[in-house]
């Protein structure tokens, strides 16, 4: 008999850390490899974790509502003539050993653990909020240091809470400080911890809404893009009359043919595809010391539900026809929509379109998609007046291509090319010159 520990895997490109949403499994349940044993919640996606072992669960470290990094052990598992240390159960089981009336104790952290022990989850927060509980001075059981909910639960009904000002309670001479510790191993916890906001009043009639993890993922990301990427912005307006009147003239016909719509946003996608192609520095991320430049051209599109955004990739764009691509928007956003996305489906993204047009917005500068260089919001097909090049004056189908890059990766020049040519690419298209099979 042996013990497994299994870590959370990385579940997607960029994903850094997973939330366990839902445990599938308890202990002493038998498994199988590949069994699902947790739901767990990523960066806009939900997606099952299938054992890596046949046998039977031992301990769920992890408790639901924990975000813990990639690599990071959520259960342990006992297999059959495992090579596991059996030493590994003893680091587990001593920190469980608790002070009655005070607050939890474990033994001597190192600097690593006290990092961990600083990534509080959404469900520990919220105890230390309500109970305004500070928890520097807080001692975890939970892996790595981490505080649980039992942590915390164990000092309320202790009733010595610590308060921020309070003495820290007094630790081994030779255990090192925890804070410094904390703010060296991870510098971006603090903005991590601004999550509880204390200093927001709250009247009668307000309403708190819990953040979930998947608007805690989006807002963790959108930071950092903001923050990592100096944003620039260019916009560039096109007449696409020809392009509606032709995809009005084959909409009912496509629709009884194929069994789905044929879309504007599948002509803008096809041709973002296209212009990509012709200027790959588009199609690049940035990388500290190098800009790696991607092979291929997988579009993320934005799907929006009423709670979260969720960006799923179109794999190989340039590839497809656009009524491949119309299908695979139809597809995507229906998983989106009934909870199906897989995180396979989120992964490889290597520029972003946005369909803002869909609720009738005209003009946004989009947040770019990290690590990709930019995004492309197609915004509301208008009718408006405009001076044709005889100086005669038509009513047009005017549309405002917006695009926010990473001045890092691009400059103004190249950016202005790629949109004048999605620009010459829409104007072009017809019945004429073009054909969506």
């Amino acid at each position: 008999m042996g013990i497994e520990n299994m870590k959370m895997p990385q579940l997607g490109e960029s994903v850094t850390e997973g939330t366990i949403s839902k445990w599938l499994v308890s202990p002493g349940d038998t498994v199988n490899k590949y069994d699902p044993i947790a739901e767990v919640q990523t960066d806009k996606v939900n997606a099952e974790v299938p054992s890596s072992f046949s046998g039977t669960i031992k301990e769920l470290i992890a408790e639901e509502g924990d975000t813990l990094e990639v690599g990071e052990i959520i259960c342990s598992i006992e297999i059959e003539g495992g090579g596991a240390a059996p030493a590994e159960e003893t680091p587990k089981e001593e920190p469980k050993e608790e002070v009655k009336g005070s607050a939890p104790v474990k033994p001597k952290a190192s600097t690593k653990d006290s990092g961990n022990k600083a990534r509080y989850s959404p469900a520990v927060l919220k105890l230390s909020q309500e109970h305004d509980i500070d928890l520097n001075q807080v001692e975890g059981t939970g892996n790595g240091g981490r505080i649980t909910r039992k942590d915390l639960k164990k000092i309320i009904e202790s009733g010595s809470i610590p308060k921020a000002g309070d003495t820290p309670a007094p630790k081994n001479e030779d255990q090192a400080p925890q804070q410094a510790p904390v703010k060296e191993s991870a510098p971006e916890q603090p903005a991590k911890q601004q999550a509880p906001v204390t200093n927001v009043p709250v009247v009668p009639g307000d309403i708190e809404i819990p953040v979930s993890g998947i608007r805690k993922a989006i807002a963790s990301n959108m930071v950092r893009s903001k923050h990592e990427a100096p944003h620039a912005w260019t916009m560039m307006e096109v007449d696409v009359t020809n392009l509606v009147d032709y995809r009005n003239s084959l909409k009912t016909e496509f629709k009884q043919r194929e069994g789905f719509n044929l879309t504007f946003f599948a002509f803008f996608v096809k041709a973002v595809a296209q212009a990509l192609k012709e200027y790959p520095q588009i199609n690049s991320m940035w990388a500290g010391d190098k800009i790696v430049q991607k092979k291929d051209i997988n579009l993320s599109i934005a799907v929006a539900t009423d709670d979260a955004l969720y960006v799923p990739v179109i794999k190989n764009a340039d590839e497809k026809t656009i009524k491949g691509i119309a299908r695979e928007i139809t597809e995507l956003a229906g998983k989106v929509r009934s909870g199906k996305l897989t995180s396979q489906d989120m992964q490889g993204g290597t520029f972003t379109v946005n369909n803002t047009g869909s609720f009738g917005s005209v003009q946004s500068m989009g947040i770019i998609n990290y690590p990709q260089a930019a995004i492309l919001q197609v915004e509301s097909i208008v009718k408006r007046p405009v001076v044709m090049n005889n100086g005669m004056i038509a009513v047009r189908d005017m549309v405002n291509l917006c695009m926010s890059l990473d001045h890092r990766v691009l400059d103004g020049l190249v950016c202005g090319r790629f949109l004048q040519r999605v620009k010459e690419i829409l104007e072009n298209t017809s019945k004429e010159n073009t054909s969506v099979y």
